[in-house]
């Protein structure tokens, strides 16, 4: 049987989406609250490895592979910068382009949060596939008598 007892899985069904909601919620409201990119990113990742670890490696294989954790985390690289050379528009890197609203609102803080958005990305993914990294070293060395992987 693969992942761990029945308890933990059904626990894991009932919390994973509150975890990741929440994650979402981190770093969408990042310059309101307290979080950002990087918290929220980090919650997002412990929510995906909540699910790795309950219901095992082949279940989570199913939902995000290690090459769509590599992708998403280009693709968060690539927002980032992206945000940050359109401020070249403006005439200064990283200059606000985006309309600054009323205090308090969720459109409030120009580019803050798609900043906020590209971090959570980058991080979620990029700390999703450490995750991923590591579980297939454990696995790769478990036969190892070091526990290193030999060759």
């Amino acid at each position: 049987m693969q992942g761990m007892s029945p308890i933990v899985k059904n626990m894991t069904r009932l919390v994973a989406g509150f975890i990741v909601l929440f994650g979402v919620y981190i770093v969408l409201y990042g310059h309101m609250t307290p979080g950002g990119g990087f918290a929220g990113g980090v919650i997002l990742a412990g929510g995906l490895a909540l699910v790795v670890l309950a219901f095992g490696e082949e279940f989570a294989r199913k939902a995000l592979t290690h090459e769509a954790a590599k992708t998403a985390d280009s693709i968060g690289a690539m927002l980032f910068l992206l945000i940050a050379l359109l401020g070249y528009a403006g005439g200064v890197f990283f200059t606000n382009l985006l309309p600054v609203g009323e205090v308090g609102k969720l459109f409030s803080a120009g580019i803050i949060a798609p900043c906020n958005i590209a971090i959570g990305i980058k991080v979620g993914a990029g700390l999703f596939g450490v995750f991923v990294a590591l579980a297939v070293f454990r696995r790769a060395g478990a036969g190892s008598s070091t526990g290193m992987i030999e060759g």
